[in-house]
């Protein structure tokens, strides 16, 4: 019997029971729409929190003082004063994969700007600051190498700044600001960035020169830490095996010493949260396939009530010719359309499902062209895994007692 004819045969017997195929079709729908839709919000989840790091610097080197034990107390690493401007000038004259730096020395507290005030913190760096950041001035200008030279009580500030203090729409460029009694007089305002992807507002910032909060907020000479960033991410280790090798020298530390400074990069926040995400994704999958693994057996239950019902048919159409090969795909033809036409709804089903929540509930979702192939791809494999033993039992019928079957 050719091919053209099992598929007429399966068709015919299909839509005699339209009803109890479309319910076998239901569980294969359901499967893929929601591995379909699960993959798309692990995936979309996955790629805003890797655009969210991207935009807060992915190459970007943070250098810390490192925690001491001083009387069998550990001190914070803020209390330390183990790094100098001469590491940041020996850093940045010396390393060849850092395309900016900037030296990092930070105050909180108060800015007032007429009768308005908001509690907030004033970042002293240099210009490489904003290229490390990602940050851009909208208005105004960035302070020069002679306002740090100078240590000029000029600062930059952010969106959020702006907001809660000039609460009349006034132009904030030229405007004295207050921060805990010292007047600043504001240059630029930067471009908004909004929040990030741990929640913290990046408009809330004001940027001078490191030497003014040194001198005139701090009285400090040490520096609090150190930003750079990586001429390219895939660089960022080099980088901070330099940036080691340069502090170590400096710090004059045995090589049985431990570091007395810390170095962190974006890169390993990175790939933190991608790996997570990636096991939160299959998690999620996991949990959908299931759903896909009962559509199977439900195919296979309906397999074997097709096969009960249609005995004396089976022993009828091998009386007279049809080869238990024929009679094999006959049924695994049924099981495997069944399969593949629920597996076209369900991955219908589920891009709607994934658009849906991305405009409606306004959620990070990316569908996957693979996803959809996998998605399809298991349940064709379902239909002809869970169908291919009902379709062999009926093939191994014996001719003489399926007709005599009741």
């Amino acid at each position: 019997m050719n091919i053209a004819n099992l598929f007429k045969i399966a068709l015919k017997a299909l839509a005699n029971n339209k009803m109890r195929g479309f319910l076998t079709m239901l569980g294969i729908i359901i499967g893929v729409a929601s591995v379909i839709t699960m993959l798309a919000i692990g995936q979309g989840s996955k790629k805003s929190i890797q655009s969210q790091i991207s935009e807060m610097g992915s190459n970007r080197i943070m250098i810390q003082p490192g925690a001491d034990m001083r009387g069998g107390v550990r001190q914070s690493a803020s209390a330390m004063e183990t790094l100098k401007l001469t590491d940041y000038r020996n850093i940045a004259d010396e390393t060849r994969f850092l395309a900016a730096i900037s030296p990092t020395v930070n105050s909180s507290g108060q800015v007032i700007y007429g009768a308005n005030n908001k509690p907030s913190t004033i970042y002293g760096v240099n210009q490489d600051y904003l290229e490390i950041r990602r940050y851009n001035v909208n208005d105004g200008s960035m302070f020069t190498e002679q306002d740090i030279a100078s240590a000029a009580k000029v600062c930059v500030v952010g969106k959020t700044v702006v907001d809660e203090l000039f609460t009349n729409g006034e132009n904030p460029v030229g405007k004295v600001v207050r921060f805990n009694k010292i007047p600043f007089t504001i240059i630029g305002v930067l471009t908004s960035k909004g929040y990030n992807s741990m929640g913290m507002d990046q408009d809330d910032v004001i940027l001078a020169p490191f030497t003014t909060i040194q001198k005139r907020v701090l009285a400090i000479t040490h520096l609090q830490g150190i930003n750079a960033s990586a001429i390219k991410e895939e660089y960022t280790q080099q980088a901070i095996d330099e940036i080691s090798e340069i502090l170590r020298r400096n710090h004059k530390l045995k090589p049985e010493d431990a570091d007395d400074f810390t170095i962190r990069s974006m890169e390993e926040l990175s790939s933190m949260m991608t790996s997570t995400m990636n096991l939160l994704t299959i998690l999620l999958a996991s949990v959908a396939g299931i759903s896909l693994l009962v559509g199977g057996i439900g195919i296979m239950n309906i397999m074997y009530v097709s096969v009960t019902e249609r005995t004396r048919e089976i022993g009828l159409r091998m009386s007279i010719g049809a080869k238990g090969v024929d009679i094999l795909s006959q049924f695994l033809i049924e099981s495997i359309l069944i399969s593949v036409t629920g597996g076209l709804i369900g991955v219908i089903f589920g891009v709607i499902m994934a658009l849906l929540i991305k405009f409606g509930a306004n959620f990070p979702i990316y569908v996957q062209t693979w996803s959809i192939f996998l998605s399809f791809g298991v349940c064709t494999v379902t239909g002809i895994f869970f169908g291919w033993y009902p379709a062999k039992k009926a093939a191994q019928l014996d001719p003489i007692e399926a007709i005599r079957f009741e």
